[in-house]
């Protein structure tokens, strides 16, 4: 394994360790409940760490104390070191049963004493591991209070993170655009804002000074004031960033786009470069791309497509992050044509393509035409994409890795556009001659003519791209 940043090889022994924990409430299945944790591991894969574990719990709900039970809080002590309980910082005083321990075992009975002894047997079994082989983190997939956060960390004298908190921390360090560095950012502050600790007495108080508000705030609120000032400040910037993207949005206006989109990892990448001939980053990992990539198909055209590749998706994607990356999927929001991209492979397609629907529909994308692409079919056995044709009859079946699927897809995208094309005669005056290289490029001209007026082209394009040319000409 090599560190993506600088391709310098890892001490897999130096990786950092962590244990997975998942409460399956009510209402989930074993399939979406294992399903769901398997991802979880992959995401923790992604930041570096090593696995180490998994405890899992079927309650009603993980709404208590510390997530995990009594037992499962010891289980989660023998990966951690940990004291395996929540601590209140209060000692307890001596019973005098605890006294007399020596003298009640002997008026127990044969059956009480066999249980105890398979007790004792099951806590020297999750003794702690050796210091040098425990977790260094517990990351928990259910969303966690900051309360639950601060009693499991100590339960498990580690920290502690969610699922959200990993995928947070997994943008933050594939951000590589301003943009994409800015919306984490926000997300990232907000994630943390309701999360503060009192490092400091609640009642402890600051003076006035640059930055503070005024006698009588305590460092906790201060904390969270710069916080949201900060979160503030990030956002003017961004919108700023957003409007320049908005602007050449709209220039493209005339111009037919296609956006991929789908889960993390789905091959939206590799996809967009066997379409385009870029050289977008591919990577075998979740979120290995964070910022709209937007190319020209390949051969280029008239008029010509555009292909967006967009940021993946994923289950209990955080809603600050759908919120920040709002203007990114924009991109998906203007498009003509939406390819809804999914592995074929991953038995857990079909939830991954609800999630892909359900995020579309957040962004208000929903009308928007679409087709489902079910990619790395060279994964699957003759039998296995026989039953898939079957289940979805409509769906493009390609492996990237086919020059022959690739060009079935573009001539795809080429029929699509072909049917919402129209074709007219425009007159140019020889006063507005400057439009004619707008024209060619976004319209295809059939033929060309001239009078003692200006030019006459018969051109054939989106209905819309006409109409617009239309107006600039009908202008004064």
């Amino acid at each position: 394994m090599t560190d993506a940043r600088n391709h310098t090889p890892i001490d897999e022994a130096a990786r950092p360790r962590a244990v997975l924990c998942a409460v399956q409430v009510q209402g989930v299945s074993d399939e979406d409940h294992e399903s769901s944790l398997a991802e979880l591991g992959r995401l923790v894969h992604t930041l570096g760490y090593v696995v180490i574990g998994t405890i899992s719990q079927k309650r009603a709900s993980p709404a208590n104390d510390a997530v995990l039970g009594e037992g499962k809080l010891k289980e989660l002590a023998h990966f951690t070191g940990g004291p395996g309980k929540v601590t209140k910082n209060i000692p307890r005083k001596k019973s005098k049963l605890d006294l007399d321990d020596a003298e009640d075992d002997a008026h127990k009975s044969a059956g009480e004493l066999a249980r105890e002894a398979m007790r004792e047997a099951r806590e020297e079994h999750l003794k702690p591991l050796p210091e040098d082989q425990r977790a260094q983190f517990v990351i928990v997939d259910n969303e966690v209070s900051p309360s639950q956060l601060k009693n499991l960390e100590s339960a498990a004298g580690v920290e502690v993170m969610d699922r959200a908190g990993v995928i947070v921390e997994i943008f933050h360090r594939h951000a590589r655009t301003r943009e994409a560095r800015l919306q984490v950012e926000i997300a990232r502050l907000k994630y943390l804002a309701p999360r503060l600790r009192l490092t400091r007495k609640a009642s402890e108080r600051t003076g006035a000074g640059i930055g503070a508000k005024g006698v009588g705030e305590t460092s906790h609120e201060l904390d969270k004031r710069r916080i949201r000032d900060r979160i503030a400040e990030l956002s003017r910037e961004l919108e700023e960033i957003a409007a320049s993207a908005g602007e050449r949005r709209a220039r493209r206006a005339d111009q037919l786009k296609v956006a991929l989109v789908g889960y993390t990892n789905a091959g939206k990448s590799s996809l967009m470069r066997a379409l385009t001939g870029s050289e977008v980053l591919v990577e075998d990992k979740l979120f290995a791309t964070l910022d709209t990539t937007v190319r020209t198909l390949q051969p280029e055209g008239v008029p010509r497509v555009l292909v967006s590749d967009t940021v993946g998706f994923i289950k209990k994607l955080p809603h600050d992050l759908v919120a920040s990356f709002r203007s990114t999927l924009d991109e998906a929001h203007e498009a003509s044509l939406l390819l809804f991209v999914a592995d074929a492979a991953d038995k857990t397609f079909r939830s991954q393509l609800a999630v892909t629907r359900e995020v579309i529909g957040e962004i208000g994308a929903a009308d928007i035409t679409a087709q489902l692409i079910l990619n790395k079919t060279d994964k699957l056995t003759p039998h296995e994409l026989m039953a898939l044709r079957a289940e979805y009859p409509h769906a493009l079946f390609l492996s990237t890795r086919s020059p022959a699927d690739i060009q079935r897809l573009k001539d795809f995208i080429a029929k699509h556009f072909d049917g919402g094309m129209t074709e007219t005669e425009l007159r140019v005056p020889y006063a507005k001659s400057a439009l004619i290289g707008d024209i060619r490029r976004a319209l295809k001209v059939l033929a060309e003519d001239s009078d003692e007026d200006g030019m006459i082209l018969k051109v054939r394009g989106p209905a819309d791209a006409v109409a617009r040319v239309q107006q600039k000409l009908g202008g004064g």
